[in-house]
């Protein structure tokens, strides 16, 4: 980094303790109220919550398809419900125009491997597809999984490609008066086999996704990224940070603080996102920091590749310049539980 930048990021990080931008825990009233973000397993899904909210839940276990839907839009893998503070769901699964999309997941799209094209995200092309394979551990605050990234061969077989370590902490937190979750999700991608894997330049795929609550449509949804960018010019486009926000039908506003890490490949990154009028015009939301939007990415034998995201959750609204001080405390000290 030349002097210059370490002169603005000194600046800027100087803003953030003046600011108090470290995060306090959220007073969570109620009987046996607790701070502390506990984990817990069952039959389908590994959930966090924290003084009896939930914050989020991993589906280790297969989810189902609607009847009648083709089982090959099955899969593991992802987070849904993703909530706020005050209980809203966040995510939306299995909408009937995109089946495959669920809640926040991260899936490879145009990739080639020994010349033959797999698209891990499309899941109706049944090329291949993205799934748990264990739990290595439970941590304070957190989960460590292991993905594999599947692909399904002419033969009718199956072989894996990419394992795939991915970790997901949260914590709670007080953000100008407005209680918040932080959740970090980290992933580490390894080729696994002897040839290199081609990740073609595609407008979405991998990085950080989320399908959005039904609710969010435009006009009471939109972006806003570190670049003032919105949803109807921002595609395309890189950030820092942006922010996917939206109304629900009782009038409350809910948000989503996207961040991607300084060490990302292509950061800032490439953001794609639905316009105000998609989807037929209903204007729902779909959001991405998509890593491959400008340019393809070869993962070589053996070698590891890391991407690293926070999402600061909350109801109602945050300052520009407080979301500039969030994604620099994050930019210089990776994540709080590390």
């Amino acid at each position: 980094m030349n002097m210059l930048g370490r002169h603005i990021r000194t600046i800027l990080f100087s803003a953030a303790a003046l600011f108090s931008v470290f995060f306090v825990p959220v007073s969570i009233s109620g009987p046996n109220a607790e701070k502390t973000v506990k984990v817990s397993k069952n039959d389908t899904a590994i959930t966090l919550s924290c003084g009896g909210s939930k914050i989020l839940s991993y589906h280790h276990a297969v989810h189902p398809v609607p009847e009648g839907v083709d089982p090959s839009y099955r899969r593991s893998g992802f987070i849904h419900p993703l909530y706020s503070p005050s209980g809203k769901v966040l995510t939306r699964i299995q909408p009937p125009d995109h089946y495959h999309h669920y809640g926040s997941w991260a899936p490879w799209t145009k990739t080639h491997i020994d010349g033959r094209e797999v698209d891990f995200w499309n899941l109706g092309k049944k090329q291949g597809t993205v799934r748990f394979a264990e739990l290595i551990s439970k941590e304070a605050g957190g989960f460590t999984v292991h993905q594999e990234h599947v692909e399904f061969t002419d033969s009718g077989g199956e072989r894996v490609v990419i394992d795939e370590i991915l970790r997901i902490h949260a914590s709670a937190a007080e953000i100008d008066g407005i209680p918040a979750w932080i959740v970090d999700v980290s992933g580490t991608l390894k080729n696994i086999l002897d040839a290199a894997i081609i990740m073609d330049k595609y407008r979405y795929g991998g990085g950080i996704a989320i399908r959005a609550a039904k609710e969010w449509k435009a006009p009471g949804s939109n972006i806003l990224s570190s670049e003032g960018k919105d949803r109807d010019n921002g595609r395309a486009s890189r950030a820092r940070w942006c922010e996917v926000f939206g109304t629900f039908d009782d009038g409350t506003r809910s948000g989503i603080l996207f961040m991607s890490h300084p060490d990302n490949r292509e950061h800032p990154e490439p953001i794609y996102m639905w316009d105000s009028k998609a989807n037929g015009g209903r204007g729902d939301m779909f959001f991405q920091f998509c890593p491959i939007h400008l340019n393809p990415w070869q993962l070589n034998p053996g070698a590891e590749y890391k991407l690293r995201y926070r999402m600061v959750i909350y109801d109602g609204k945050l300052n520009t310049e407080r979301m500039e001080i969030l994604w620099q405390t994050f930019a210089e000290h990776q994540t709080f539980s590390e």
